[in-house]
């Protein structure tokens, strides 16, 4: 029997195509073989005509004046010549009107007086007859052409649209509410396992429990418990929460929908909360079943913000119908919706309550221990030298997230693969990574040479105040190459830390300031190439004073809502008194750590001199460098960073 029912799928299908094609040739063909019957008469010139009619031989002449055509009918013993031979076909489907000869002229009313005077002069019983010449079936047809093509362009729009945006079965326009979901088929889709996501443990393990809820629900609910309806992935972009969801899809053995929170939305009015309803029946119809809803902020926003034009939002009757399906009257416990968004603040809360999302999973940046989990996973297809060190990579991407260490491996290659290497060396990956973060180099930027002696007087800046002080970075190396928008960086390795002390914070704003304060020291001038360097520490000093709470004149106080609900859109919320002290106040810490930066620069003006001259010399200095200059530093840390390869 299967057989035979895939014989019976494979019996060719009629296209609509050649339907039209069919009768657009039975069109052709009435027109070309259904018109004038003289049109397989032998046409003559107008000089041969004369000839036959000053013969005799001609006994009818009928002029079609609207054609210029004139049709030629012989006399009975004309036909009998040898020269009328070809003239006595009566041609295809032959009629008594056939003529035998077909001419066209020029001028009608010359053309009749010609012929009038031969019959005159030559006493020819010749009759001279005229005609119009009138196709009904072409001017019915030419009629009938405005409404064929308004019907062709319609059928033409309606196959476009259900091709292209109708959705759902059948393809039709009265579809487009149907559920654009991809139904994953773990058969012919790309397999992905959770033993491809490397890192994110506290994660995996929460969805690894989804996924054992729908294969084995009695070892749960045997107990009283209920299985959960949905989990929300959050996190930044790039750390993993789209490709978790792809290992559920491998893992699971039950139907997985995929989706978008953007396919929901539409320019028809209420195809949003259609396709909702229709997404969940057939998740429902297939139970136990799991949804996976990506960027879900596209239709879960908070409702009732910004929204002052009073209208019918389309986006919030898409949110409201996806709340009832997700928890209402009705709904059915076999499904898991699965979610993932990097704006966890703008959804609504409504959305993001228990019995809708019961789980909220944070997917964080990884740490230096799932960085090197990552890098292995991404390393695999590389060709790499063995004496690769992958501790040492996790520790130079601090703040890397898993995209980000993808590229990073890629880029490694193609970097490789560009100066003709056979494999990835530690090189590469320093290289990748200089180029992710800075950007492209481009040593063929035109500096003046006292634009790049200001230049490395202030990278020699940062290097120093950096080198002095205790909880300021560890530098890896500076460079004058100009690298992205920047004319010259200094590299660090921050510590990662979970908590944050006010003396940290100031000495890496110290550090910070060092570029412009060396300016100020060696040329007693500034200069605008200090605006990164503002830009962080003015970023810095308002988090100490206005969100974390470390500032003596404020007191224990913070205007940061991490919930992103509070709507103080028309209001600040402190007083105009208390913004003039905070403002005070960031100047104040910002102008304290600039004039410490000056004192230490100036306390060691020889060693900045001479560390500015090495770095005009080879463009390129590394912490080695600054170790013949300042010695070694007094509070180095037990575990000291590898430096890198010159």
């Amino acid at each position: 029997m299967a057989k035979e029912n895939k014989n019976l799928n494979k019996k060719p299908k009629v296209s609509p195509y050649w339907i039209y094609g069919i009768i657009i040739a039975v069109f052709l063909g009435l027109q070309l073989f259904g018109g004038s019957a003289f049109q397989n008469s032998k046409e003559i010139k107008t000089s041969e005509f004369i000839k036959y009619l000053e013969d005799g031989d001609v006994k009818e002449v009928v002029i079609i004046s609207n054609t210029k055509t004139a049709r030629v009918f012989l006399t009975e013993d004309a036909l009998k010549k040898t020269v009328h031979e070809k003239a006595r076909s009566k041609g295809f489907m032959p009629t008594g009107n056939v003529p035998n000869y077909t001419l066209k002229f020029g001028d009608l009313g010359n053309f009749e007086d010609r012929i009038d005077d031969i019959i005159t002069k030559n006493n020819l019983p010749t009759s001279r007859n005229a005609d119009i010449e009138s196709n009904a079936f072409g001017d019915f047809l030419i009629s009938l052409l405005p409404f064929i093509l308004i019907i062709g362009v319609w059928i033409f729009i309606m196959r476009r649209m259900s091709a292209g945006g109708g959705g759902g079965a059948g393809g039709q326009i009265f579809n487009i509410g149907k559920s654009k979901a991809k139904l994953f088929d773990e058969k012919t889709d790309t397999k992905t396992s959770f033993k491809d996501v490397a890192g994110l443990e506290g994660a995996k393990e929460e969805v690894q429990e989804i996924v054992d809820f729908l294969k084995f629900p009695e070892k749960y609910t045997s107990l009283g418990g209920k299985i959960p309806k949905g989990a929300l992935l959050v996190g930044p972009p790039g750390t993993g929460k789209t490709l978790l969801a792809k290992a559920v899809a491998g893992e699971a053995k039950v139907p997985f929908f995929s989706l978008s929170g953007s396919d929901f939305v539409e320019m028809f009015v209420g195809v949003g909360a259609s396709r909702v309803r229709d997404l969940f029946k057939q998740a429902k119809e297939k139970s136990p079943s799991i949804i996976f809803i990506d960027e879900i902020d596209a239709i879960g926003r908070a409702r009732g913000k910004n929204n002052f034009s009073g209208s019918n939002d389309e986006r919030e009757n898409t949110l409201n119908q996806l709340l009832t399906e997700m928890d209402g009257f009705g709904t059915n416990t076999n499904v898991i919706v699965l979610a993932a968004t990097n704006r966890a603040d703008v959804l609504d809360s409504a959305l993001m309550r228990a019995g809708r999302f019961d789980r909220q999973i944070y997917v964080d940046l990884p740490d230096v221990r799932e960085r090197k989990e990552i890098f292995e996973v991404h390393l695999r297809p590389l060709k790499k030298e063995e004496t690769l060190d992958i501790d040492f990579l996790a520790k130079q991407t601090p703040g890397f997230s898993g995209a980000d260490i993808a590229n990073v491996c890629n880029e490694s290659a193609l970097i490789a693969a560009r100066k003709g290497k056979k494999a990835v060396n530690k090189q590469d990956f320093l290289d990748a990574v200089d180029r992710i973060v800075g950007g492209l180099e481009k040593k063929n930027k035109i500096i003046t040479p006292e634009e790049k002696k200001a230049i490395a007087i202030h990278e020699a800046g940062h290097a120093t105040v950096s080198w002095m002080l205790e909880h300021a970075a560890p530098l890896v190396k500076v460079t004058i190459v100009p690298r992205g928008q920047s004319l010259g960086a200094a590299w660090y390795l921050p510590e990662e830390r979970l908590i944050v002390r006010p003396e940290q914070m100031l000495d890496e704003m110290c550090a910070t300031m060092g570029g412009r304060a060396a300016e100020k020291v060696i040329f007693d001038k500034i200069s605008t190439g200090a605006l990164s360097d503002l830009e962080k520490v003015t970023k810095q000093a308002r988090g100490m004073v206005t969100v974390y709470g470390l500032s003596d004149k404020i007191g224990n106080l913070t205007y940061y809502d991490s919930s992103g609900q509070q709507n103080n859109g028309f209001t600040k919320p402190y007083s105009e008194e208390t913004a003039v002290l905070i403002d005070k106040e960031i100047s104040s810490i910002i102008e304290e750590q600039y004039q410490r930066a000056i004192k230490i620069l100036e306390d060691n003006k020889d060693k900045l001199t001479e560390l500015a001259d090495v770095l005009l010399e080879k463009e390129v200095i590394f912490k080695d460098n600054l170790e013949k200059i300042f010695g070694k530093r007094p509070f180095e840390k037990a575990e000291v960073i590898s430096e890198e390869e010159e």
